[in-house]
């Protein structure tokens, strides 16, 4: 709840999406990830977030700022462009995480929709387990494979992931990557980690109904369903991934 009201302006001015979404008491998976790294990052956490691109939260630039200024020190990767307009992290490294060359080492890890785009998984995990101390946490969010907008775009060409995403969401061209999905179930996260050294702590699947966010009727039809299924104790087909990794 406080990083729905850090995000979101006062509910009698808010626009339709959110009350609807306080209206069916649902959070999107942005605010359970938000809400977990606000748990975890303290006043000395050494913080390094992968896939950086120009945000830390694209959808809460307020608890961005919040947790840039906690943190003891915060590092950027990635390996676009983008990550040079990225206000929040402290230093930044355009590159691929297995390309970054430092000293440092850091007690948590972010991976935000990163994971899915990843086609070197063993290479990811190894790196990520010499840049964390012993007990380092890396928390990988990410999208699950058998959900219908994956499998859309497993099928289809990039061409098509842009006009879609410009036209649900409103992205830009620069904001949307080829995808690998070798990383993307929970059984597939358990297995490359384990490999690299890690013991999982925590995973859950967060219920995603933002595909017509944009789209009064249609995500009011989308909670409806989402209400539906919550209540008959059956799971929502389109889900994320949020896993946390702590190395041995």
């Amino acid at each position: 709840m406080r990083i729905f009201e850090l995000k979101n302006v006062p509910l009698e001015v808010a626009g339709w999406n959110v009350k609807n979404r306080v209206k069916f008491g649902y959070y999107t998976p942005d605010d359970y990830y938000e809400a977990l790294v606000d748990k975890l990052v303290q006043p000395s956490t050494r913080w390094i977030d992968v896939g950086s691109g120009r945000d830390l939260f694209p959808s809460n630039r307020r608890l961005a700022e919040e947790l840039s200024k906690r943190a003891r020190r915060l590092v950027g990767v990635d390996p676009s462009p983008n990550v040079h307009d990225n206000p929040f992290i402290h230093d930044r490294h355009q590159c691929l995480l297995e390309e970054v060359r430092t000293d440092e080492r850091f007690d948590l890890a972010t991976l935000r929709m990163v994971a899915e785009h990843v086609r070197d998984p063993a290479g990811l995990v190894r790196t990520l387990s010499g840049l964390l101390d012993p007990g380092g946490l890396a928390v990988i969010y990410t999208i699950n494979l058998v959900s219908p907008v994956s499998a859309v775009s497993w099928a289809t060409p990039m061409w098509f992931h842009h006009a879609a995403k410009r036209v649900l969401w409103r992205t830009e061209e620069r904001d949307t990557f080829p995808v690998a999905y070798k990383m993307n179930t929970h059984r597939a996260l358990r297995r490359w980690f384990a490999q690299g050294g890690f013991d999982e702590r925590y995973f859950t699947r967060l219920d995603d109904c933002r595909s017509f966010a944009g789209f009064k009727s249609l995500n009011l039809a989308e909670l409806s369903l989402w209400k539906v299924l919550h209540t008959a104790g059956v799971p929502y087909p389109e889900n994320c991934l949020l896993g946390v990794y702590q190395k041995r």
